[in-house]
Order: structure tokens, then C-alpha cells, then sequence
């Protein structure tokens, strides 16, 4: 008791000098971080509306949207997001308990905002978390009728990329589907990709048909995230060695 009650002058004269941090202080840097990782995590060089940059920062744990201005990211300024978070700190030395905050930062989601840019202190608005629609559901690409349909070329035999074009063509994709197509010595390489509304992996199909072999496959799910090169018709001719 003795020690404590000589060493809380100290304390709190390093306290008024600022060299140690109140707890709420470092809750409220708990707080900044939290924010400055969903900033991260919103990061993309995919064109997104607000509308989609805000539901996908309302899903993030720990994250409150406020505010959502701009109208995409790959307009003007981009996409500004005012999110809620919280932080928590203990210093006892001078607490009882646990302090816990909640504040207000901004987030500038843009393909030319700098990765890791911290979150920027801002006042609460007013009113409570704003709800988004989820964005809607990307076509389906028909694996097991791509699968069915492409030719079998014998051992030996020669690939018709005019006869893989005409089984494509018969599937009566939706034609927000990417189709990519190319010959590259004897074997043809095919990619169907339907399009990416968020950051979450593609569900893209490769296939490659091939003198003795067709063979028809996903890709791994952190091949298929935006910006891997799985989902490329590179990738369907020359596959990427599994992830580790």
C-alpha cells in the first residue's frame, strides 16, 4: 500500500506530462483500429455502388454504419462510410474496471485511397445503424451441363475449338456470364465467370479440353477472390499449384 500510495504521484505526474495514456485514450485507439481493419477489409479494385460498399461494411463484426456518401467507388473521391466501433482498455494503476468506449471514424473506400489508411475521428451522426438489401445473386454458371456437353477428344486426336464454342453456345447462359475462350498447343481453354458484386471469392468454372482428357473444375476459394487469377483462362491452360 505504501508503494502505491509513493508511486501515484509519479503516475499522474507522467500522466500530466502525456506520457502515459488514459485508458479511454487507449480504448479509443482500440476503437480507431477496429475501423481502420474494416477499411481494409472494404478495400478493393472492384467498381462497387455505396449501396454495396455500405452492406458490406455492415457485415463485418464489431461495425456499425452511420452514414454512406458518394454514389461508387470509382467515382470522384469514392465512397465515404462513417462506421461505429468500440474499444476497451484497463490500466490499473488508475481503474477499477474496464473502460469501454464507442466512436465515430471515416472510412474513404477507393481504388486510390491508401492501403491501411487509418481511420479518420469524426462525430456520431445522429439515428440509428443504417439496413442494406443484400445485393443480388450472381447467375449461375451450369457446371454439370458443361461438364455433360464438352467433346471427348480422343488420344491423339485434334480439338475443334468451333465445335467447344457451339456446346457454349447451346447452354443458354445468362449473359451477365463471362465467356473466355482460347487454343494454346492442341488443348482449348474455357472460363465462365458470372460477375463479382462484393468481396467474397467468384464462382467461376475452368475446363480445358484436350486430346485424351476434359476435365472440368472450380478453382480453390482463395484462388477465386478477387484479384488471385484463378478465375482466368490462363488458369483453366495452366493451373496454379493448390494453395498451401
Amino acid at each position: 500500500m505504501r508503494r502505491l500510495l509513493l508511486l501515484a504521484p509519479v503516475l499522474l505526474a507522467l500522466a500530466g506530462c502525456g506520457m502515459v495514456q488514459s485508458s479511454e485514450d487507449e480504448a479509443t485507439d482500440s476503437a480507431r483500429e477496429v475501423a481502420t481493419r474494416a477499411g481494409e477489409r472494404l478495400a478493393s479494385q472492384l467498381p462497387r455502388t455505396a449501396d454495396e460498399v455500405g452492406h458490406s461494411a455492415s457485415t463485418l463484426d464489431g461495425v456499425e454504419v452511420l452514414r454512406v456518401e458518394g454514389d461508387s467507388t470509382h467515382d470522384g473521391d469514392g465512397v465515404e462510410v462513417t462506421v461505429r466501433t468500440s474499444g476497451s482498455a484497463y490500466n490499473g494503476w488508475f481503474d477499477v474496471e474496464e473502460v469501454t468506449v464507442r466512436r465515430c471514424f471515416s472510412l474513404r473506400v477507393s481504388p486510390r485511397a491508401e492501403w491501411g489508411e487509418e481511420a479518420r475521428d469524426v462525430d456520431c451522426p445522429e439515428g440509428p445503424p443504417l439496413t442494406f438489401p443484400p445485393p443480388p445473386e450472381p447467375p449461375q454458371v451450369p457446371y454439370a451441363a458443361l461438364e455433360a456437353k464438352l467433346p471427348r477428344v480422343p488420344a491423339g486426336g485434334r480439338v475443334n475449338e468451333a465445335e467447344v464454342r457451339r456446346v457454349l453456345a447451346s447452354l443458354d447462359m445468362d449473359p451477365a456470364i463471362t465467356t473466355e475462350v482460347r487454343t494454346e498447343e492442341g488443348r482449348v481453354g474455357i472460363l465462365l465467370s458470372p460477375p463479382s458484386y462484393r468481396y467474397e471469392p467468384v464462382d467461376c468454372v475452368l475446363a480445358v479440353v484436350g486430346p485424351g482428357r476434359t476435365n472440368v473444375w472450380m478453382p480453390s476459394r482463395i484462388q477465386r477472390m478477387p484479384g488471385e487469377g484463378g478465375c482466368s483462362v490462363t488458369n483453366a491452360l495452366h493451373p496454379l499449384p493448390p494453395p498451401h
